[in-house]
């Protein structure tokens, strides 16, 4: 079944702080991976990596750099989970 924006959201607050050591609270809908989580490139592949296994979705590289914000990365799974 798929998943709903909140559990996106939680879900993927727990994989920046499991992968980028972000407090969960802290992941929210309008900060940019890079500027306010301070997400590297490297760790927003581990980020990718656990999304798709976790959301059952296909995330390839070309949309990855469009990901700027959580709320996108929430809004791209949305549309292509399972």
């Amino acid at each position: 079944m798929a998943a709903t924006q909140e559990e996106i959201t939680t879900g993927l607050a727990e994989i920046v702080n499991e992968i980028a050591g972000i407090p969960a609270e802290d992941v929210l809908a309008d900060k940019s991976f890079t500027d306010d989580l301070d997400v590297d490139s490297l760790s927003m592949v581990e980020v990718v990596v656990a999304a798709e296994e976790r959301f059952d979705v296909k995330i390839p590289d070309d949309d990855v750099k469009n990901l700027k914000t959580v709320g996108d990365a929430v809004d791209y799974i949305l549309k292509n989970q399972g």
